[in-house]
């Protein structure tokens, strides 16, 4: 028994160590190569290849038949089965088609992260947004479509995933943004730069919700959003979108600011791709002019002389919205060295703009700003990104990226600001056969900002740095086909001003098991570490009315994030998509936020803002979606997608003291109970409890197409209670013009839906025409306290392909 146990063993062994290599090359339908196709023996998934510039493959196998799988994204998968010949090689060519007509749900072969995987098979809860959408909502930056996923809402400018984060002015982002593998968000302020992004040129944006800081890097405490931009394709491509519209009259008539006409946008994109030999070169950008809806600041007579025209003393014409951004991409692919290719990326925008953080009251006056919260910005930003990539035949991959990333902000006030940053990532990437198999990537970063500002002069000079140095590793694994485990840790180190270090290990782990056919369960759990920015901690000036204060002591930020998700893919009919739930659990440590209080009264303006460490907090909740795509015959095509979520955001330390002010009377011991304006049910500030995210687009034999998005946000359950106490102040105090926010907060807190529309025709393939609608039902409705959203837009669009 034990010979013929070990003579088996034997036999199998030298089965599979009498090998043959299959060889070919990937093509399209026209023969073109495909880069980067992944072809994969169907026996045991470590063993596969990649095409490389040419597309050609080699792949060694066991003698015998084997059948093996080819895919690349947006197109057919193939497989097919080839006999094996001991020493041989084997050619078998493969030619991939695209979809075309063939009824299958698109995102089957979408292929997402860092692993490249699909998105059933990953770890954690991920949205899509595909750039068809982007372009038919006529997105001019991208935060606007970004707001269209589930779970994830931007407020004014700041992303929040399942509310774990409340609102800080955009400082301090708790999620990363990401485009090409490199980091959007602000050196000093950590505030993401969103007009930045070269939307005319998205191939799509992957929406990770939970902790993503281990491959994401430390911002990432509630999620990540990862942009890719598109390489050219064999075909070139020449695309130019002009655009025109207008912003409708409120309906209250009494809040029409407006001189003359209605406010007008108008603007373009352009983007030209293509491949010249051994060239790939892509150069777009955007020319985008707004007059916006918000109008000059207004101060009553009474008080005029009490700012100085560089705060409040401005016209509706300066209100104007002005910008111009370029970027390219440029890529070589060695002929010499199979798999090497190295490139720049750059991008550079001129921009000029109201920052309006306060409207002037609740009443007539909710489409124009107050005294003393309106500046003027001239901003000039760019970033250059070389980058060499190598991805070898035996899988393995290397990547070196770096960027230089500039910033100058002209503000009016002394609120201006520049900052350089520096960074560089080297990342190695490999499948160990020998090791059953293990998927690998590491690597090191690094991030150095380099800031001047006056008004971060609460470190005791204007002049400030940040240094980040990070390791970081991942593995992941398949096992039998059905299960993929995932587990990877990143070490943190912070350097400020030189004098002050930080050092953090973080750490994730995730399961995904196939349960059934289109059925897949999935588990994670992953911790976050944010290191207070520049802005949080020395931010220390003076406007109008009160103050921003400094905080040299604050503290970083830590988290643990949690879920357990169900992705069940459908077919019903001629509806094919898939059904996503998850539950998550968050918890935080040190959570920062934004409070007023009296900080230093020896000050002149001794009452105003200052980030603090708030304690402890949890969030629960159940994220769900629907999305996919109903093809009832030839001519009709319906996308859609469906979302749902529910946070139950609640302080874990509702009567502890984390701050006393200076108030020259009564100071004050600040908890959550004495800083909310509603602490009956613990609600963690600035959240809605429920939101509703939906988009359908029908389209007619290719040609026509009308679409809808909608848009529900519950009622905000708690905020600041600040607010009603400098309403107070201010009626008060006769040469302080009032601030009016709670008469409207208690009228029309009762949840908010938005609804968008859209039509649009193709006259053929080169020209296409669509009206554009936001705000449809032109209603009048703020998502944080003192900021009026966009009334109804109109716009119309022409588009131009070759």
């Amino acid at each position: 028994m034990r010979f013929a146990l070990i003579l088996t063993c034997f036999l199998s062994f030298l089965s599979y160590s009498q090998e043959g290599t299959v060889i070919g090359k990937v093509v399209d339908e026209k023969g073109q190569p495909l880069i980067g196709a992944s072809v994969i023996y169907r026996g045991d998934i470590t063993l596969g290849a990649s095409t490389d510039v040419e597309g050609n493959y080699k792949l060694r196998l066991p003698v015998g038949n084997n059948k093996i799988i080819c895919r690349f994204t947006n197109r057919i998968t193939d497989t097919f089965t080839v006999t094996i010949l001991e020493n041989q090689f084997i050619e078998y060519n493969i030619t991939l088609k695209s979809y075309g007509n063939v009824t299958e749900f698109d995102e089957v072969e979408v292929r997402v992260g860092k692993f490249d995987k699909r998105p059933e098979d990953i770890t954690v809860s991920l949205e899509i947004i595909k750039p068809e959408i982007i372009e038919s909502k006529n997105t001019r930056s991208v935060e606007t479509i970004l707001d269209q996923t589930p779970g994830l809402n931007i407020m004014d400018g700041e992303p929040q995933i399942r509310g774990g984060s409340g609102f800080t002015f955009g400082v301090g982002s708790k999620v990363a943004v990401i485009v090409d593998d490199m980091p959007l968000l602000s050196g000093d302020a950590g505030r993401p730069e969103w007009g930045f992004v070269p939307v005319e040129n998205i191939k799509q944006i992957e929406v990770v919700k939970g902790a993503g800081s281990v491959l994401s890097g430390s911002s990432a405490l509630s999620g990540a959003i990862h942009i890719r931009t598109k390489y050219p394709s064999n075909t070139p491509l020449t695309k130019v979108n002009l655009y025109t519209g207008f912003y409708s009259y409120p309906n209250d008539t009494s809040q029409i600011w407006q001189e003359k006409s209605p406010s007008l946008i108008s603007g373009a994109n352009f983007l030209h791709s293509r491949k010249l030999g051994n060239w790939d070169i892509t150069f777009g950008g955007n020319l985008n002019y707004d007059e916006g809806y918000i109008g000059a600041p207004r101060l009553d007579p009474y008080i005029a002389q009490s700012f100085p025209d560089t705060v409040s003393n401005f016209t509706n014409e300066q209100m104007i919205s002005k910008r111009a951004r370029i970027n390219f991409n440029i890529r070589r692919r060695s002929k010499k060295l199979k798999g090497l290719s190295y490139g720049l990326n750059g991008n550079g925008m001129l921009s000029e703009s109201p920052m309006t953080f306060a409207w002037l009251n609740d009443t007539s006056g909710l489409y124009q700003g107050y005294p003393g919260a309106t500046f003027l910005q001239k901003q000039t930003i760019f970033n250059l990104d070389p980058y060499v990539d190598l991805n070898l035949e035996s899988g393995t991959k290397h990547q070196l990226r770096a960027r230089f990333l500039y910033t100058d902000n002209d503000i009016t006030a002394g609120q201006s600001n520049q900052s350089e940053l520096y960074y560089i990532d080297y990342q190695f990437q490999r499948s160990y056969r020998k090791l059953a198999g293990i998927e690998f990537i590491g690597g090191l970063s690094s991030t150095y900002t380099d800031s001047y500002a006056e008004m971060y002069a609460g470190s005791g000079t204007p002049e400030n740095t940040l240094l980040n140095v990070s390791g970081y590793a991942q593995v992941e694994k398949k096992m039998w086909e059905i299960v993929n485990l995932s587990v990877g840790g990143r070490l943190e180190y912070f350097e400020l001003n030189s004098n002050e270090t930080a050092i953090q290990p973080v750490f994730r782990a995730g399961g995904n098991i196939k349960l059934h056919q289109e059925t897949y369960l999935r588990m994670s759990y992953g911790q976050g570490y944010r290191f207070p920015t520049i802005t949080e901690r020395f931010i220390q000036t003076g406007v109008g009315n009160f103050g921003v204060f400094a905080n040299p002591d604050l503290k970083p930020e830590t988290s643990t994030n949690s879920e357990v998700g169900i992705k069940q893919g459908v077919k019903i009919g001629k509806i094919y998509g898939y059904i996503d739930v998850a539950g998550f659990w968050q918890e935080y440590d040190n959570t920062i936020e934004y409070l007023f209080g009296f900080w230093d009264i020896s000050s002149p303006t001794g009452a105003g803002f200052k980030f603090l460490n708030t304690g402890k907090s949890r969030v629960l909740g159940i994220d769900a979606s629907f999305s996919g795509i109903a093809k009832p015959n030839k001519k009709n095509e319906i996308v859609f997608m469906l979302g749902y979520n529910y946070v139950l955001p609640r302080t874990l330390n509702s009567d502890d003291v984390y701050a006393i002010d200076e108030h020259p009377v009564n100071p004050k011991e600040y908890t959550y109970n004495n800083t909310s304006l509603d602490s009956s049910r613990q609600i963690l500030k600035y959240r809605f409890l429920h939101s509703i995210k939906s988009d359908v687009s029908w389209t007619y034999n290719e040609k026509l197409s009308i679409g809808a998005s909608l848009k529900y946000f519950s009622k905000m359950e708690n905020m600041d209670g600040v607010i009603e106490e400098f309403e107070e102040l201010t009626e008060a105090v006769g040469t302080i013009q009032n601030i009016r926010y709670m008469d409207y907060y208690e009228t029309n807190n009762s949840g908010v839906l938005i609804v968008d529309a859209r039509v649009s025709y193709a006259m053929n393939k080169k020209h296409k025409i669509a009206l554009i609608c936001s705000n449809l039902l032109n209603n009048s409705y703020s998502l944080r306290p003192l900021k009026i959203e966009a009334p109804r837009t109109l716009m119309l669009q022409y588009t131009l392909k070759l």
